[in-house]
């Protein structure tokens, strides 16, 4: 449950910030480990193996990047009844997940975003009932202006587009917002729609290349929301000052 109001102490020049993009899977809900888990179990039904390096690279975005169906019927030479291996995939990955609170430092950030009068949003390559329906389990729907899910776009991260989806609902700029993002797929996707963009990653994507990310924290509780507002406020002054003095 997200506590009582905090005042932080903020001038005007952090003001520039007027809106956070909240990844989902892996960021606000630990749901990375027991979708690779879940496919595991099934991969070992069949007497097969689901290495960690293939199913990454689905992580943040979607099957367009790996299908773990495909793979399975490669490596069987056979075709497989997807329909219920899917279905009782997705059982099984709710029943793990389902008692799940969200990461920590989660609700932290959303109530000091909600003290500053930041604008909230979730930009998810998952679909919107996914979405939706752990958020209000979560007690966190409320708090989010909007959702922009993977199944109401054309194209998932990387591609930009659930990121642009949010700026325009959001009504804001680019530069008026910053991304939290926990997989390569997210920060390109960020990144490549003009958002400054942090990675927290969780235990399948922190060995993942995520050097391009423009700042990396090992978890939301290493710092508060305004410390963060302020270093991206800090490397824009910077950034701008170096401008000036190379012209």
């Amino acid at each position: 449950m997200i506590g009582s109001p905090i005042d932080y102490g903020l001038d005007e020049r952090l003001h520039m910030i007027q809106a956070l993009v909240f990844d989902f899977d892996g960021l606000i809900l630990d749901t990375e480990i027991s979708a690779f888990q879940s496919w595991q179990e099934i991969y070992q039904e069949y007497r097969c193996e689901l290495p960690l390096e293939k199913w990454v690279a689905c992580v943040g975005g979607g099957v367009e990047l790996f299908d773990p169906c495909d793979y399975l019927e490669t490596l069987l030479n056979m075709p497989i009844a997807r329909e219920t291996l899917l279905s009782r995939r997705r059982l099984r990955h709710h029943e793990m997940i389902r008692s799940l609170s969200a990461l920590p430092g989660i609700e932290e950030y959303i109530l000091a975003a909600k003290q500053l009068k930041l604008k909230l949003a979730v930009a998810s390559s998952s679909s919107r009932e996914w979405v939706e329906g752990h958020l209000s389990r979560l007690n966190l729907l409320k708090y989010f202006d909007c959702l922009c899910c993977g199944d109401e776009v054309t194209h998932k991260k990387p591609h930009p587009e659930l990121y642009l989806t949010a700026l325009a609902t959001l009504g804001v700029q680019a530069n008026q917002a910053f991304a939290l993002e926990d997989s390569p797929n997210g920060v390109q996707a960020a990144q490549h729609a003009g958002l400054f963009c942090v990675a927290v990653p969780n235990i399948i994507t922190r060995e993942l290349p995520l050097a391009h990310a423009d700042l990396r924290l090992a978890s939301l509780t290493d710092m508060s929301l305004v410390e963060v507002i302020a270093e991206i406020e800090r490397r824009r002054t910077v950034a701008e000052e170096a401008e000036s003095i190379s012209r």
